[in-house]
């Protein structure tokens, strides 16, 4: 059980609202949808109105310092079903990678990946007071681009299971490379918490507002989003 699952839901009714293709540069094709995640006519760019002004304060802040750079949305609202197939290709992936079969596991070696797999994915539950994060519309996946539209270095990609993952991974960098990579984390989360939201602790690309991991990060007694109706 993660920390921020006991915090309670007092639902706003706050809507899902599209983002603007153009004023944000969104990932495309969508990565989730290309491995045949489940969102049936719900679009994964998609966030709750109060999120997405949000990052519209956030964009205007790296373009005061960084002038046609944008913020890069890889992934936004996440139904529940699409929640749980990206856990099982997780699990499947990492699997693979250490030259197993996914579908010969035993249950003590498929239990061992989940607990790999839950650090950094939340537990796809169908239960309406525990949401996942991207469920609530309440979470966004963010990366950067610059002036000439190309993807900032990182240092790793949006959803690697390993420590690299960390916010600060690179904070004791000694290369030029590598702290490079830690400037562009910092200068992410910089943007985007100044802005009002807050940032995954393991995951330098997870950024929310108004669910529970918001509420367990700022220190708030109630979260304002559970699963929201349409898009």
């Amino acid at each position: 059980m993660k920390p921020y699952q006991s915090i309670p839901i007092q639902e706003c009714g706050e809507r899902l609202v599209p983002i603007p293709d153009g004023l944000f540069s969104l990932e495309s094709p969508h990565p989730y949808r290309e491995l045949g995640a489940p969102y049936g006519d719900r679009s994964p760019f998609c966030l709750r109105e109060s999120v997405l002004e949000r990052l519209f304060n956030a964009q205007e802040i790296l373009q005061r310092h960084y002038p046609g750079w944008r913020l890069r949305i890889f992934d936004a609202f996440r139904p529940v079903d699409v929640q749980q197939f990206m856990v099982d290709q997780a699990l499947t992936d990492l699997a693979e990678k250490q030259g197993l079969n996914p579908r010969r596991l035993s249950e003590e070696k498929r239990q061992e990946i989940l607990a790999d797999v839950y650090e950094f994915w939340a537990l796809p539950s169908q239960d309406p007071n525990d949401p996942p994060p991207h469920a609530t519309g309440g979470a966004v996946d963010v990366t950067l681009v610059n002036a000439t539209n190309q993807v900032v270095n990182m240092g790793s990609p949006i959803d690697e299971i390993s420590p690299r993952s960390h916010p600060k991974y690179f904070a004791e960098a000694q290369t030029k490379l590598e702290q490079e990579y830690h400037a562009h984390r910092e200068l992410l989360a910089g943007v985007m918490t100044e802005a009002g939201l807050a940032q995954h602790p393991q995951e330098w690309w997870h950024f929310c507002y108004g669910e529970r991991m918001w509420a367990w990060l700022t220190g708030q007694e109630m979260a304002i989003y559970g699963l929201p109706e349409g898009c």
